[in-house]
């Protein structure tokens, strides 16, 4: 049974949960125990599923990508006597240019795993070793190559064999940006208004950073510089439309084949000409408006030096039995606190957070139980 079958069977509303439901008001649980106990949990094998080492794990559902255009940041006001060369450099190039970011629309996401962190340069030598890998560009600059920094410097085919290596792959860039925008679908990492001093960019720090740092600038998932400190490859060919178009709303990825980005003669440095993958993110070295959660980049895979900061985080496609273990913990808690076992639905309760501990719903239900116990 899926999570919106368990809704509809329970009238529960995916978006305000059970509190919004009533519930657990007054502590009455006795016709929702009834009802839960008739779901069919026979078919999920109770698993030990674990999130891997240094990932953390984003759970199926829908997600908002994209934002709708923002009419007051428009420049179509300006005056005549700024030139169109002084528009476009001064303006959020990708946002108002021809506003890739938009619209915003919903996705569905399959469960996955996404680095917790940018690769380091410590991980990315063990790599190095193992395989013979040529070094990166900037790995011999010293204000760029301590071991807890993020690697920076490579191209995409560097950071897609680095992801082969590890047993996973470069995240999509729906993934890259649900896990940077959280379940509230966030302007930035922390929150919808920019702070700078949880992020890593237009140079307000004297090099990259290491990848654990400012963790006060954490994405809802725990995730850390999805924005600043370095733009970051993700697996998809870059289209400046391909928010206009989403094909496929489930597991959402970018265009099949490379489109040809045509230039325009000036600038060239600014829109070249050929085939792009999408790096997100931004770097410490790229302006404010790169930061945003929304914020689409390119560049060409086999370059490696865009100025200095080009990196990479992994994801993995999480085994159904993930999803599985905790949809059972959740409906095997919701059991328990229908039965006023409050022990026993804090023990389901922990399972189910130790793999998506940023569920709303699962931790307002832990506080409900933790104050009966």
């Amino acid at each position: 049974m899926t999570t919106r079958k368990i809704h509809r069977t329970l009238n529960v509303s995916p978006k305000t949960g059970l509190r919004g439901a009533g519930l657990f008001q007054g502590g009455r649980f006795l016709l929702f125990s009834a009802i839960v106990s008739l779901l069919p949990l026979t078919g999920y094998a109770q698993t030990n599923e674990t999130v891997p080492d240094g990932m953390v794990y984003i759970a199926t559902g829908p997600t908002v990508i994209g934002i709708d255009k923002d009419q007051s940041n428009s420049t179509s006001g300006s005056s005549e006597s700024v030139t169109m060369y002084q528009r476009r450099m001064s303006m959020p190039w990708s946002k108002e240019a021809f506003h890739d970011e938009g619209p915003a629309h919903w996705v569905f996401l399959d469960g996955y795993f996404i680095d917790k962190y940018e690769t380091s340069n410590q991980l990315y030598a063990e790599f190095m070793k193992a395989k013979g890998h040529p070094g990166p560009a900037y790995w011999d600059d010293p204000r760029l190559n301590k071991p807890n920094q993020p690697v920076v410097g490579v191209n995409w085919f560097d950071a897609t064999a680095y992801c082969e290596y590890k047993g996973k792959r470069l995240p999509t860039e729906a993934e890259w940006e649900r896990a940077a925008r959280g379940p509230n679908g966030l302007r930035y990492p922390w929150g919808n208004e920019l702070d700078s001093s949880k992020a890593n960019y237009g140079k307000n720090k004297e090099a990259t950073l290491p990848v654990d740092s400012l963790a006060e600038g954490a994405s809802p998932y725990g995730l850390h510089h999805m924005a600043g400190n370095v733009f970051e490859w993700v697996q998809d060919w870059y289209d400046p439309n391909f928010y206009q178009k989403t094909p496929h709303p489930a597991n959402t990825q970018g265009p099949l084949k490379p489109i040809w980005i045509g230039g325009t003669g000036t600038y060239v440095d600014r829109l070249t000409v050929g085939a792009k993958r999408v790096i997100r993110g931004g770097s410490w070295i790229a302006a404010e408006s790169s930061v945003t959660t929304t914020h689409r980049f390119w560049n060409h895979p086999s370059n490696n030096s865009y100025g200095v900061g080009l990196g990479f985080r992994c994801a993995q496609t999480a085994p159904e039995s993930v999803s599985d273990s905790l949809r059972v913990a959740t409906i095997e808690a919701m059991k328990n606190m229908g039965m006023e076992k409050w022990k026993e639905a804090n023990e389901h309760l922990t399972k189910a957070l130790s793999l998506d501990p940023h569920n709303v719903e699962l931790n307002q239900m832990q506080s409900i139980v933790k104050a009966k116990l």
